[in-house]
């Protein structure tokens, strides 16, 4: 098989131009030898693999190719097997790894519950301290709890997604120890001054537990369990649904228990007459929506929780 014609032809051609450097004419040579060396190992290569012309040779062509065939399906399944084998060390480690993770949330889980037991102990601690500085209130913070869980229920809150609910249920006027026993203590109604020390006692609070971080959704109805529908309430004169719903909810039973428990000042309504009262207030003390949902719920059952808190 002969070089590729342009090679000879730059190669004649070089031979001719005498300004040619001598390394150029020296390269060209050794890419000219290059190409015929290449032709020559293809020529053999062909020579090699072309079929034979007889019968006895193409049988053993095409023995040769079966046996290429063979190797490469051998091979190809060599790597399928491999593959399979791989696949499945992977799947016992992501199995094994889920299996961890399994038992790692589980483990979490139990100590999530255990650590939300020890809150609560801790905040029934604190309230029952509370309640028993402010006796005159007697149980007050179990019942307005219970009244507003049982509100909270009535107007669609789920209890479960907000477990802080009850802790600023029972929290809410831990401001108040704060507030100087004669004023805490005072039997009769407060004067304007005295009125601005006790309605401290919600900031005061929310002071109190801005250092508890599991007590942060909680401090919303502490702070704001005094504010009003119609924007005329304390400490920040919150309107409307500015005012965190935990706080309308509680701001509610916090009045049913008020009017259907003795004070010094004045004797317990009716629980039809404080119903009415609470009526006679949507939509200035307290958001329509609550009372609408406190309105649902039977006296009867009403009684049975402060009966079960006493």
């Amino acid at each position: 098989m002969n070089a590729p014609k342009y090679l000879r032809h730059r190669f004649q051609r070089t031979r001719v131009d005498r300004s040619t450097d001598a390394d150029d004419t020296i390269d060209l040579r050794a890419a000219l030898m290059s190409a015929e060396g290449e032709a020559a190992a293809l020529r053999r290569r062909f020579e090699r693999t072309a079929p034979p012309t007889d019968d006895a040779g193409r049988l053993a062509h095409a023995e040769a190719r079966a046996e290429a065939a063979e190797a490469e399906l051998a091979a190809l399944r060599g790597e399928h097997v491999r593959a399979e084998r791989d696949a499945r060390l992977r799947e016992l480690q992501l199995e094994r790894y889920a299996d961890d993770l399994c038992a790692v949330f589980k483990e979490e889980r139990m100590r999530g519950r255990e650590l939300g037991r020890h809150y609560a102990q801790t905040v029934r601690a604190l309230a029952n301290a509370l309640e028993k500085r402010d006796a005159y209130t007697g149980k007050h913070a179990e019942r307005v709890t219970a009244y507003g869980l049982r509100i909270a229920r009535s107007v669609g809150l789920r209890i479960d997604a907000v477990p802080q609910l009850e802790f600023g249920f029972l929290l809410h006027d831990v401001g108040k120890v704060a507030v100087p026993d004669s004023v805490l203590y005072k039997p009769g109604r407060l004067d304007d001054a005295e009125f601005a020390l006790m309605a401290r006692h919600p900031v005061a609070g929310d002071e109190i537990l801005r250092h508890l971080d599991f007590l942060d959704d909680a401090r919303l109805t502490v702070r704001n369990h005094h504010e009003r529908w119609d924007g005329t309430g304390y400490p920040d004169r919150l309107a409307g649904e500015a005012i965190p719903l935990a706080a309308r909810v509680f701001a509610v039973a916090d009045a049913l228990d008020a009017l259907t428990t003795n004070r010094p000042y004045r004797a317990a309504a009716s629980w039809e007459s404080a119903r009415e009262e609470i009526l006679r207030s949507s939509g200035t003390h307290f958001d329509p929506a609550v009372v609408a949902g406190f309105e649902r719920i039977a006296i009867d059952e009403l009684i049975q929780i402060q009966e079960h808190a006493a």
